[in-house]
Protein backbone atom coordinates (compact mmCIF):
# COMPACT_ATOMS: atom_id res chain seq x y z
CA UNK A 1 0.00 0.00 0.00
CA UNK A 2 1.24 3.57 -1.18
CA UNK A 3 1.03 6.12 1.63
CA UNK A 4 0.43 9.69 0.19
CA UNK A 5 2.67 11.85 2.53
CA UNK A 6 0.22 15.23 3.06
CA UNK A 7 0.41 18.86 4.44
CA UNK A 8 -2.13 20.66 5.86
CA UNK A 9 -2.09 24.87 5.17
CA UNK A 10 -4.05 26.05 7.72
CA UNK A 11 -5.07 24.99 11.50
CA UNK A 12 -8.61 26.98 12.26
CA UNK A 13 -11.51 25.16 12.42
CA UNK A 14 -11.27 23.08 9.30
CA UNK A 15 -7.99 21.70 9.38
CA UNK A 16 -8.51 20.82 13.26
CA UNK A 17 -11.69 19.20 12.79
CA UNK A 18 -12.43 18.02 9.50
CA UNK A 19 -9.22 17.56 7.97
CA UNK A 20 -6.36 16.04 9.89
CA UNK A 21 -8.05 13.74 12.28
CA UNK A 22 -9.39 11.76 9.00
CA UNK A 23 -6.01 12.13 7.31
CA UNK A 24 -3.91 11.45 10.63
CA UNK A 25 -6.25 8.32 11.49
CA UNK A 26 -5.94 6.75 7.92
CA UNK A 27 -3.01 4.65 7.64
CA UNK A 28 -3.01 5.38 3.49
CA UNK A 29 -2.14 8.89 4.67
CA UNK A 30 0.76 10.07 6.29
CA UNK A 31 0.01 13.36 8.13
CA UNK A 32 4.06 15.20 7.76
CA UNK A 33 3.26 18.96 7.94
CA UNK A 34 0.59 21.82 9.07
CA UNK A 35 1.23 25.38 8.56
CA UNK A 36 0.08 27.73 11.28
CA UNK A 37 1.10 31.26 11.66
CA UNK A 38 -0.06 32.69 14.62
CA UNK A 39 0.37 29.41 16.86
CA UNK A 40 1.68 25.55 16.97
CA UNK A 41 -1.86 24.45 18.59
CA UNK A 42 -1.27 21.66 16.26
CA UNK A 43 2.07 20.21 17.51
CA UNK A 44 0.68 19.60 20.98
CA UNK A 45 -2.42 17.26 19.01
CA UNK A 46 0.13 15.81 16.57
CA UNK A 47 3.83 15.41 18.57
CA UNK A 48 5.37 14.07 15.37
CA UNK A 49 3.86 16.78 12.42
CA UNK A 50 6.27 19.52 11.93
CA UNK A 51 4.68 23.01 12.43
CA UNK A 52 5.88 25.78 9.83
CA UNK A 53 4.93 29.06 8.95
CA UNK A 54 5.48 29.50 5.39
CA UNK A 55 3.37 28.19 2.66
CA UNK A 56 6.54 27.47 0.83
CA UNK A 57 8.02 25.16 3.83
CA UNK A 58 5.17 22.87 2.44
CA UNK A 59 5.70 23.30 -1.45
CA UNK A 60 9.24 23.17 -1.32
CA UNK A 61 9.12 19.42 0.37
CA UNK A 62 9.32 16.82 -2.68
CA UNK A 63 8.00 13.98 -0.50
CA UNK A 64 4.54 16.14 0.22
CA UNK A 65 2.01 14.80 -2.77
CA UNK A 66 -0.92 16.40 -1.06
CA UNK A 67 -2.07 19.46 -0.01
CA UNK A 68 -4.78 20.51 1.69
CA UNK A 69 -5.61 24.39 1.97
CA UNK A 70 -8.12 25.25 4.98
CA UNK A 71 -6.53 29.09 5.23
CA UNK A 72 -8.79 32.20 5.10
CA UNK A 73 -11.06 32.04 1.62
CA UNK A 74 -9.14 35.06 -0.15
CA UNK A 75 -6.30 33.22 -0.28
CA UNK A 76 -7.81 29.98 -1.93
CA UNK A 77 -6.82 30.46 -5.73
CA UNK A 78 -3.58 32.12 -4.79
CA UNK A 79 -2.41 29.14 -3.05
CA UNK A 80 -4.30 26.30 -4.55
CA UNK A 81 -2.61 27.31 -7.99
CA UNK A 82 0.71 27.50 -6.08
CA UNK A 83 0.42 24.26 -4.80
CA UNK A 84 -1.03 22.66 -8.60
CA UNK A 85 2.37 24.63 -9.95
CA UNK A 86 4.81 23.18 -7.27
CA UNK A 87 3.22 19.63 -8.58
CA UNK A 88 1.04 18.60 -5.71
CA UNK A 89 -2.64 17.04 -5.80
CA UNK A 90 -5.06 19.68 -3.69
CA UNK A 91 -7.68 19.74 -1.76
CA UNK A 92 -9.44 23.42 -0.97
CA UNK A 93 -11.95 24.33 2.18
CA UNK A 94 -15.26 25.36 0.60
CA UNK A 95 -15.43 27.90 -0.91
CA UNK A 96 -13.43 26.63 -3.65
CA UNK A 97 -12.83 29.99 -4.97
CA UNK A 98 -14.00 33.14 -4.46
CA UNK A 99 -15.00 33.26 -8.67
CA UNK A 100 -15.99 31.25 -11.17
CA UNK A 101 -12.87 32.68 -13.26
CA UNK A 102 -10.61 31.93 -10.79
CA UNK A 103 -12.10 28.25 -10.40
CA UNK A 104 -11.86 27.87 -13.77
CA UNK A 105 -8.55 28.64 -14.17
CA UNK A 106 -7.50 26.10 -11.30
CA UNK A 107 -9.65 23.60 -13.12
CA UNK A 108 -7.43 23.95 -16.55
CA UNK A 109 -4.40 23.72 -14.60
CA UNK A 110 -4.79 20.37 -12.77
CA UNK A 111 -6.14 18.82 -15.99
CA UNK A 112 -2.69 19.96 -17.66
CA UNK A 113 -0.77 18.47 -14.91
CA UNK A 114 -3.09 15.75 -14.56
CA UNK A 115 -3.15 16.33 -11.30
CA UNK A 116 -5.92 16.04 -8.38
CA UNK A 117 -7.85 18.98 -7.57
CA UNK A 118 -10.96 19.01 -5.18
CA UNK A 119 -13.23 21.18 -3.52
CA UNK A 120 -13.74 19.55 -0.09
CA UNK A 121 -17.76 19.31 -0.24
CA UNK A 122 -18.04 17.21 2.52
CA UNK A 123 -21.50 17.32 3.32
CA UNK A 124 -22.15 14.96 0.43
CA UNK A 125 -21.56 12.41 3.22
CA UNK A 126 -23.71 14.08 5.88
CA UNK A 127 -25.91 11.34 6.88
CA UNK A 128 -29.22 13.22 5.93
CA UNK A 129 -28.39 14.22 2.98
CA UNK A 130 -27.57 10.31 2.29
CA UNK A 131 -31.14 9.96 2.94
CA UNK A 132 -32.68 12.72 1.26
CA UNK A 133 -30.87 11.64 -2.19
CA UNK A 134 -32.23 7.55 -1.24
CA UNK A 135 -36.04 8.66 -0.73
CA UNK A 136 -35.74 10.54 -4.59
CA UNK A 137 -34.08 8.53 -6.37
CA UNK A 138 -36.34 5.92 -5.00
CA UNK A 139 -39.23 8.32 -6.02
CA UNK A 140 -40.99 7.89 -2.73
CA UNK A 141 -42.68 11.41 -2.48
CA UNK A 142 -43.64 10.98 -6.20
CA UNK A 143 -42.75 14.18 -8.97
CA UNK A 144 -41.33 16.95 -6.50
CA UNK A 145 -42.11 19.97 -6.56
CA UNK A 146 -40.50 22.10 -3.55
CA UNK A 147 -37.21 21.25 -1.77
CA UNK A 148 -35.97 23.26 0.94
CA UNK A 149 -32.54 23.08 2.56
CA UNK A 150 -32.09 25.33 5.74
CA UNK A 151 -28.97 25.56 7.43
CA UNK A 152 -29.27 27.52 10.83
CA UNK A 153 -26.98 28.77 13.11
CA UNK A 154 -27.41 31.34 16.31
CA UNK A 155 -24.45 33.84 16.65
CA UNK A 156 -26.24 36.82 17.58
CA UNK A 157 -22.95 38.94 18.14
CA UNK A 158 -19.63 39.63 15.79
CA UNK A 159 -17.01 36.88 16.72
CA UNK A 160 -13.76 39.18 17.53
CA UNK A 161 -10.62 38.50 15.99
CA UNK A 162 -12.12 36.44 13.46
CA UNK A 163 -11.42 36.83 9.65
CA UNK A 164 -14.57 35.54 8.86
CA UNK A 165 -16.37 38.28 10.21
CA UNK A 166 -14.15 41.01 8.10
CA UNK A 167 -15.52 42.18 4.88
CA UNK A 168 -13.15 40.61 2.75
CA UNK A 169 -12.58 39.07 -0.79
CA UNK A 170 -14.72 35.95 -0.99
CA UNK A 171 -16.90 37.00 2.94
CA UNK A 172 -20.26 36.25 4.62
CA UNK A 173 -22.38 33.46 4.63
CA UNK A 174 -23.34 32.58 1.34
CA UNK A 175 -19.01 32.04 0.60
CA UNK A 176 -19.11 29.71 3.54
CA UNK A 177 -22.55 27.99 4.19
CA UNK A 178 -23.75 28.55 0.29
CA UNK A 179 -21.00 26.02 -1.05
CA UNK A 180 -22.39 23.10 0.85
CA UNK A 181 -26.47 24.24 0.53
CA UNK A 182 -25.70 24.76 -3.47
CA UNK A 183 -23.29 21.26 -4.14
CA UNK A 184 -26.08 19.46 -2.47
CA UNK A 185 -28.81 21.06 -4.80
CA UNK A 186 -26.86 20.42 -7.66
CA UNK A 187 -25.79 16.66 -7.14
CA UNK A 188 -29.46 16.11 -6.63
CA UNK A 189 -31.04 18.57 -9.19
CA UNK A 190 -28.09 19.68 -11.80
CA UNK A 191 -27.44 23.19 -12.91
CA UNK A 192 -30.72 25.33 -12.03
CA UNK A 193 -32.49 27.73 -15.17
CA UNK A 194 -32.94 30.40 -12.57
CA UNK A 195 -31.79 31.95 -9.92
CA UNK A 196 -33.48 34.28 -7.40
CA UNK A 197 -32.01 35.90 -4.37
CA UNK A 198 -32.05 37.51 -1.16
CA UNK A 199 -28.69 38.70 0.63
CA UNK A 200 -29.11 40.13 4.13
CA UNK A 201 -26.83 41.54 7.04
CA UNK A 202 -29.35 40.98 10.26
CA UNK A 203 -26.53 41.71 13.14
CA UNK A 204 -26.04 44.56 14.58
CA UNK A 205 -22.66 45.98 13.79
CA UNK A 206 -22.47 43.15 11.14
CA UNK A 207 -20.14 43.61 8.18
CA UNK A 208 -21.04 40.27 5.90
CA UNK A 209 -23.42 38.99 4.93
CA UNK A 210 -25.26 36.77 7.60
CA UNK A 211 -28.48 35.78 6.20
CA UNK A 212 -29.15 34.20 2.32
CA UNK A 213 -32.09 32.80 0.70
CA UNK A 214 -31.88 31.34 -2.64
CA UNK A 215 -34.41 30.39 -4.89
CA UNK A 216 -33.30 27.83 -7.70
CA UNK A 217 -35.56 27.08 -10.99
CA UNK A 218 -35.69 23.83 -12.18
CA UNK A 219 -39.13 23.98 -14.16
CA UNK A 220 -41.76 23.20 -11.79
CA UNK A 221 -39.79 22.08 -9.03
CA UNK A 222 -38.75 24.83 -6.21
CA UNK A 223 -35.71 24.49 -5.13
CA UNK A 224 -35.34 27.23 -1.68
CA UNK A 225 -31.47 27.10 -0.04
CA UNK A 226 -31.48 29.17 3.65
CA UNK A 227 -29.02 29.97 6.21
CA UNK A 228 -28.87 32.23 8.64
CA UNK A 229 -26.88 33.40 12.24
CA UNK A 230 -30.01 34.57 14.28
CA UNK A 231 -32.05 31.14 14.07
CA UNK A 232 -32.24 30.28 17.88
CA UNK A 233 -34.77 28.18 17.01
CA UNK A 234 -33.88 25.97 13.98
CA UNK A 235 -36.44 25.51 10.67
CA UNK A 236 -36.21 21.99 9.27
CA UNK A 237 -32.75 20.60 8.23
CA UNK A 238 -34.87 19.74 5.22
CA UNK A 239 -38.28 19.91 3.75
CA UNK A 240 -39.28 18.24 0.88
CA UNK A 241 -42.90 18.04 -0.94
CA UNK A 242 -44.11 15.93 -3.81
CA UNK A 243 -47.05 14.76 -5.69
CA UNK A 244 -47.51 11.54 -3.22
CA UNK A 245 -46.35 12.47 0.08
CA UNK A 246 -43.37 14.85 2.15
CA UNK A 247 -39.96 14.23 3.62
CA UNK A 248 -39.23 16.65 7.28
CA UNK A 249 -36.29 16.57 8.66
CA UNK A 250 -34.77 18.41 12.05
CA UNK A 251 -31.69 18.43 13.43
CA UNK A 252 -27.83 18.68 11.91
CA UNK A 253 -25.58 15.72 10.90
CA UNK A 254 -23.63 14.72 14.11
CA UNK A 255 -20.24 14.27 12.78
CA UNK A 256 -19.31 17.97 13.18
CA UNK A 257 -20.20 17.61 16.89
CA UNK A 258 -18.67 14.18 17.54
CA UNK A 259 -15.54 15.58 15.85
CA UNK A 260 -15.43 18.56 18.14
CA UNK A 261 -16.23 17.14 21.37
CA UNK A 262 -14.31 14.11 21.12
CA UNK A 263 -12.12 14.25 18.18
CA UNK A 264 -11.97 11.42 15.43
CA UNK A 265 -13.71 8.19 17.26
CA UNK A 266 -14.11 6.17 14.32
CA UNK A 267 -16.28 2.60 14.94
CA UNK A 268 -19.60 1.44 14.02
CA UNK A 269 -21.90 4.00 15.62
CA UNK A 270 -19.78 6.96 13.83
CA UNK A 271 -22.10 9.29 12.10
CA UNK A 272 -25.26 7.66 13.38
CA UNK A 273 -28.25 9.78 14.25
CA UNK A 274 -30.33 9.50 17.67
CA UNK A 275 -33.66 8.71 16.74
CA UNK A 276 -35.21 12.09 18.09
CA UNK A 277 -33.87 13.61 14.79
CA UNK A 278 -34.76 10.82 12.43
CA UNK A 279 -36.87 12.54 9.66
CA UNK A 280 -40.87 12.38 9.04
CA UNK A 281 -41.92 10.45 5.98
CA UNK A 282 -45.19 10.67 4.84
CA UNK A 283 -46.12 8.92 1.57
CA UNK A 284 -48.53 7.23 -0.65
CA UNK A 285 -46.84 5.45 -3.55
CA UNK A 286 -48.33 3.26 -5.81
CA UNK A 287 -50.78 2.39 -3.14
CA UNK A 288 -48.82 1.52 -0.46
CA UNK A 289 -49.10 4.26 2.39
CA UNK A 290 -46.55 5.44 4.90
CA UNK A 291 -46.43 7.40 8.09
CA UNK A 292 -43.99 7.54 10.50
CA UNK A 293 -39.98 8.54 11.23
CA UNK A 294 -37.15 6.41 8.99
CA UNK A 295 -33.83 6.13 10.05
CA UNK A 296 -31.50 8.20 9.09
CA UNK A 297 -28.49 6.83 7.12
CA UNK A 298 -24.75 6.88 8.63
CA UNK A 299 -23.14 10.33 7.87
CA UNK A 300 -18.98 9.31 6.62
CA UNK A 301 -17.00 11.75 6.03
CA UNK A 302 -14.04 9.35 5.70
CA UNK A 303 -15.31 7.90 2.58
CA UNK A 304 -14.25 11.81 1.03
CA UNK A 305 -10.39 10.97 1.79
CA UNK A 306 -11.15 7.29 0.56
CA UNK A 307 -12.49 8.61 -2.87
CA UNK A 308 -9.11 11.14 -2.82
CA UNK A 309 -6.67 8.49 -2.52
CA UNK A 310 -8.74 6.58 -5.07
CA UNK A 311 -8.45 9.24 -7.51
CA UNK A 312 -4.57 9.67 -6.74
CA UNK A 313 -3.19 6.09 -6.59
CA UNK A 314 -5.84 4.35 -9.11
CA UNK A 315 -6.30 7.82 -11.33
CA UNK A 316 -10.03 7.82 -10.66
CA UNK A 317 -12.07 10.46 -11.09
CA UNK A 318 -12.67 12.31 -7.96
CA UNK A 319 -16.43 12.09 -6.94
CA UNK A 320 -16.16 15.69 -5.92
CA UNK A 321 -14.89 17.66 -9.13
CA UNK A 322 -13.36 20.95 -9.30
CA UNK A 323 -15.92 21.33 -12.24
CA UNK A 324 -18.82 21.00 -9.72
CA UNK A 325 -17.24 23.73 -7.30
CA UNK A 326 -17.06 26.20 -10.88
CA UNK A 327 -20.75 25.87 -10.99
CA UNK A 328 -21.43 26.24 -7.50
CA UNK A 329 -19.25 29.78 -7.72
CA UNK A 330 -21.22 30.65 -10.38
CA UNK A 331 -24.39 30.43 -9.02
CA UNK A 332 -22.89 32.65 -6.03
CA UNK A 333 -22.35 35.15 -8.51
CA UNK A 334 -25.89 34.98 -10.03
CA UNK A 335 -27.39 35.22 -6.74
CA UNK A 336 -25.47 38.38 -5.76
CA UNK A 337 -26.30 39.75 -9.50
CA UNK A 338 -29.93 38.77 -8.90
CA UNK A 339 -29.82 40.42 -5.30
CA UNK A 340 -28.64 43.75 -6.63
CA UNK A 341 -30.83 43.55 -9.45
CA UNK A 342 -33.73 42.42 -7.62
CA UNK A 343 -35.08 40.05 -10.17
CA UNK A 344 -34.78 36.69 -11.46
CA UNK A 345 -31.81 36.17 -13.82
CA UNK A 346 -31.21 33.10 -15.81
CA UNK A 347 -28.12 30.67 -15.44
CA UNK A 348 -25.65 30.95 -17.40
CA UNK A 349 -21.75 30.13 -17.78
CA UNK A 350 -19.92 33.34 -18.88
Amino acid sequence: MRIIKTAIAGFGMSGEYFHAPFIDADPKFKLVKIMERHSEKSGEKYPYVKVVKKFEDILEDDEIELVIITTPNSTHYEYGKMALSAGKHVIIEKPFTCTSAEAKDLTAIAKKSSLVLSPYHNRRWDGDFLTVKKIIREKLLGTLVEYHSHFDRFRNFIKPNSWKEIDDYGSGLLFDIGPHLIDQACVLFGQPETIFAGLRIQRDNGKIIDNFELILGYGKLKVVLNSGYLYKQSLARFAIFGSEGSFIKNGLDPQEETLKASGYTPGVQWGKEEKKYWGYLDTNVKGSEYNGKIETLAGCYQNYFEDIYEAIINRKEPTVRPEDALIAMRIIELAIESNDKKRVVDFRID
